[in-house]
Parts: C-alpha cells; sequence; structure tokens
C-alpha cells in the first residue's frame, strides 16, 4: 500500500539513524514530538516507501523540505540535491558555526539544504542555544 510504512520499518529506521534527525542532528529526547521517517526522495516526486528511501527526521526539518529534493546554493546560484542522510556524511557538507547554534554549509549541496530546510530559523538557533548550556549540544556527526 503506497504511503504505508511498518512499524517495524519505522524502528528499523530509528535506531539506523540514532534516533538523530538526519539533517540538523537534533536527538529525539530533546524535542518536542516523534521524530518521523522521512521519505528522502518524497513520494509526491516519485519516491517509494522503500526502507532505502527512509530516514529519521525531526518534525521541523521533515516539513521544510516537503517534496523538495533539491535547492538553489545562495552562493554559486546553481540548483543542487538535498542532502542526503542515508547515504552521505553529515561532516563533509556541514559544521557547526557559533559554538553549535547555527548549521553551516560548506558545500553547495550543503548550503542549499540548509536553506531549503530553514536549519537556522531564529526559534531554532534559541533551542540550541539552551541545549548548548545544558551540555546536549551540538553532537558530534560520527557518534550521531
Amino acid at each position: 500500500m503506497r504511503g504505508y510504512v511498518s512499524d517495524a520499518v519505522r524502528l528499523r529506521v530509528r535506531q539506523a539513524a540514532g534516533d538523530r534527525c538526519g539533517y540538523c542532528l537534533s536527538h529525539q529526547r530533546y524535542v518536542l514530538g516523534p521524530h518521523e521517517a522521512e521519505h528522502l526522495v518524497p513520494l509526491a516526486a516519485g519516491g517509494t516507501d522503500d526502507e532505502d528511501n527512509l530516514w529519521l527526521a525531526c518534525a521541523r526539518c521533515n516539513r521544510f523540505k516537503g517534496a523538495q529534493v533539491e535547492a538553489r546554493d545562495a552562493v554559486t546560484g546553481e540548483v543542487h540535491p538535498l542532502f542526503d542522510p542515508r547515504r552521505q556524511r553529515w561532516d563533509e557538507h556541514f559544521r557547526w558555526a557559533f559554538n553549535g547554534e547555527r548549521v553551516e554549509g560548506i558545500t553547495p549541496l550543503g548550503r542549499a539544504t540548509v536553506e531549503a530546510l530553514r536549519m537556522n530559523h531564529e526559534h531554532t538557533v534559541a533551542i540550541r542555544r539552551n541545549w548548548i548550556l545544558a551540555g546536549w549540544h551540538p553532537p558530534t556527526p560520527a557518534t550521531g
């Protein structure tokens, strides 16, 4: 059935992602509401419900991503695919800036993803500041 992902698959995706959003790396225990099994290639863009097309995303990143599969890099003006957290390494496209308050894209793909998903929205940055004060942030990409 198109649009249906079993609980078993959702659990495997959650475990593979280490309970972190594949985009902003927010841990499930620090956000209100459950992270979601996000379609890397959205159903609206021809994606499937297959496990290899799913990854964990916080509700905020997932909502801003929506049906997008690519975005424009403001520096080069070129359109690039969005980051694929299942197949690409976070630290090859992003880094933490301002002591972890902001995600900085370090490649055209990274910059396009940061903008498309509004990863540095003022509310998100304010929340990260509190996580930093609590000693919860920033996470290291290698450890999730």
